[in-house]
């Protein structure tokens, strides 16, 4: 099955007063590249979040943004310093003995005093954000896989449309083939008759021999062999449930290098124009295979 590199997920779970949204994107990218962007205070989870992300993808590069909404991971609780109030409360009793003061303490008068309040912050439990994170984690890697997985069937229809044609140029050539060859000994004998003033025997062994010879290396039936190999081996290859880009890569390199050979062997304008198709179609299939996990 033919997976895109090409991905996106986002999800968001509650937890707590918090909302914990984890977006990923993927694209191409010869290995798997993860790069997380999380809060400082998660940074503990970051190879805990790669793990579970190598479980869904192998090739591609990753980014991961962890964001936290509302109370966050902190809650802030109110402090009041009664050591210093009780203090407080002593001083306004001694002075109102001592100076023969009247009227009473109120709340606002108590609230006013800065002093004797502070609000502190307190993280919570790290080990709490773990199934919460991951959980946000593996729906947004599912999301992820399915865009891949929907994009590489339509990469997969490209490649075996496109590969459709690559046979085709294929087998006219190896039709065209015969009739190469022996156009190809033929404009030799006649190039040896004309320099030999037609002296040349067409029954003389060592000379036909010779003919032979310069003919089979313009042949290209063993290139032929090796190209319908190639391609009945990339068909094969597609329709495989592993990671499969880099050996389609490596195939079309193989089979532009049999191209190449071909064009350069066969002297004959018919196949020197399937050579120009078959360049143009595999280096289109090249390109699509570069976004193949």
């Amino acid at each position: 099955m033919v997976y895109s590199m090409t991905g996106y997920g986002r999800e968001t779970v509650h937890f707590q007063e918090s909302y914990i949204t984890v977006e990923v994107r993927s694209v191409n990218y010869r290995y798997l590249d993860i790069s997380p962007k999380l809060p400082g205070s998660l940074l503990y989870w970051e190879e805990r979040l790669k793990k579970v992300i190598h479980h869904y993808i192998h090739r591609g590069r990753v980014d991961i943004f962890v964001t936290i909404k509302g109370a966050g991971i902190t809650k802030r609780a109110l402090h009041v310093d009664w050591d210093v109030m009780e203090q407080y409360m002593a001083f306004v009793q001694q002075a109102k003995q001592k100076y023969d003061l009247t009227g009473d303490v109120s709340v606002d008068n108590v609230t006013k005093l800065e002093a004797l309040f502070s609000v502190n912050e307190q993280e919570t439990d790290i080990d709490e954000l773990e199934t919460p994170l991951i959980t946000a984690l593996e729906r947004s890697m599912e999301q992820l896989v399915s865009m891949r997985s929907q994009e590489g069937d339509v990469l997969a229809e490209d490649l075996i449309e496109r590969m459709t044609v690559v046979n085709k140029h294929i087998a006219n050539i190896e039709e065209r083939r015969p009739l190469v060859v022996r156009e190809y000994q033929e404009r030799i004998k006649a190039r040896i008759e004309a320099y030999t003033e037609n002296e040349f025997a067409s029954d003389d062994g060592k000379v036909v021999q010779e003919v032979a010879l310069l003919a089979e290396k313009g042949d290209v039936s063993e290139e032929i062999t090796r190209l319908a190999s190639h391609s009945e081996h990339f068909m094969q290859t597609i329709r495989q449930d592993t990671p499969l880009g880099r050996r389609l890569d490596f195939i079309v390199q193989e089979m532009h290098r049999e191209v190449n050979t071909i064009g350069s062997k066969a002297n004959d304008p018919k196949i020197s124009e399937w050579v120009v198709s078959l360049k143009s179609e595999l280096e289109k299939i090249k390109e699509q295979v570069q976004n193949i996990e």
